[in-house]
């Protein structure tokens, strides 16, 4: 015992020396805790299996268990069923995202006054994981990422753009376009094209036909990016409008290799899996917790970087 008092005393001390970090009155415990991460994307959406590669590996790391859930056609008032569900499973900590927060807000509530540690990450904003009484957020300032892809393509000399949105009912989505537009000087221009990768392309195609002048894309992740890639192809715009999209995969990687994707917005979704569950452990065993919300993104993949991240696209990055 006072092996593990004196082990315990260490770190709490290392905790308050370092910077950022506060101290939660709690008893440690041994490793072994269950946490559940619960996010807002259908069962198709595959950029989210870098974040369940970063949990899988983060749990082996810290001996906890991960358990991932998710509504398989990303309905959000299902989202909030699984968030009590989670809840009333009593884990050691949860990990959800803030996809809308009207909707979330009473689930991830229930988990707060039941006194089980909540870490928002991805959509949402630290100011909502803040009224929602969770510990940090960890995620990339949605407004401020479109913001500066449309920075880059007022640059780039362009005026007028369309947003290809395939997840419209989640409000973080809308904030990407809006930043956008806010960046280039334009008016919202954003089309609800739903998941169904074969309806995104005609819709693409068919939005371009009749909007000839249309000079940038932006889409919000490979679920409307990869369509779009090959409707501009089919309409022989392939390199020829500028394209800019959130988000990394291997289609992705080498759209930008072939000059028809110009940049893609990384939020870094491995640390956006990783260090919740790092904190949590912490949290739970010591009572440490970082008093900053860490800030994943956005960064910018371009020609100029790919090299180093491409063989990683879809694992870590």
């Amino acid at each position: 015992m006072k092996k593990l008092l004196k082990t315990t005393s260490t770190l709490l001390f290392a905790g308050v020396v370092a910077a950022g970090v506060m101290l939660a009155p709690t008893v440690a415990q041994a490793a072994g805790e269950r946490f559940v991460l619960i996010s807002h994307a259908d069962d198709a959406d595959s950029w989210w299996n870098t974040i369940k590669n970063a949990i899988k590996e983060a749990g082996a790391a810290v001996d906890a268990k991960v358990e991932y859930r998710n509504p398989p056609t990303g309905d959000l008032a299902d989202m909030a069923r699984i968030v009590e569900q989670a809840v009333a499973s009593n884990p050691d900590g949860i990990i959800v995202t803030i996809a809308d927060f009207d909707v979330l807000r009473g689930p991830i509530g229930k988990a707060v006054k039941k006194g089980i540690p909540v870490i928002t990450i991805n959509s949402g904003t630290p100011e909502q994981s803040e009224k929602l009484g969770a510990l940090m957020h960890v995620g990339q300032p949605e407004y401020d990422a479109g913001f500066g892809a449309g920075k880059m393509a007022k640059k780039a000399g362009v005026k007028s753009y369309v947003c290809v949105n395939h997840y419209i009912e989640n409000p973080a989505s809308v904030e990407r376009c809006q930043g956008f537009a806010d960046a280039i000087g334009t008016e919202l221009s954003m089309i609800d094209v739903g998941k169904d990768p074969l309806d995104i392309e005609k819709k693409v195609q068919a939005y371009l036909r009749k909007n000839a002048n249309t000079e940038a894309v932006l889409t919000l992740g490979p679920t409307s990016a990869h369509p779009t890639i090959r409707a501009l192809n089919k309409n022989r715009q392939a390199g020829e409008i500028y394209f800019g999209t959130f988000d990394l995969s291997a289609d992705i990687a080498k759209a930008i290799k072939s000059d028809v994707i110009k940049f893609a917005i990384d939020q870094q979704p491995y640390l956006q899996g990783y260090m919740p569950v790092t904190v949590l452990s912490l949290y739970s065993r010591y009572g440490i917790v970082p008093s900053n919300n860490i800030n994943s993104g956005p960064g910018f993949i371009t020609k100029d970087n790919i090299e180093q991240v491409e063989k990683l696209a879809g694992e870590v990055r």
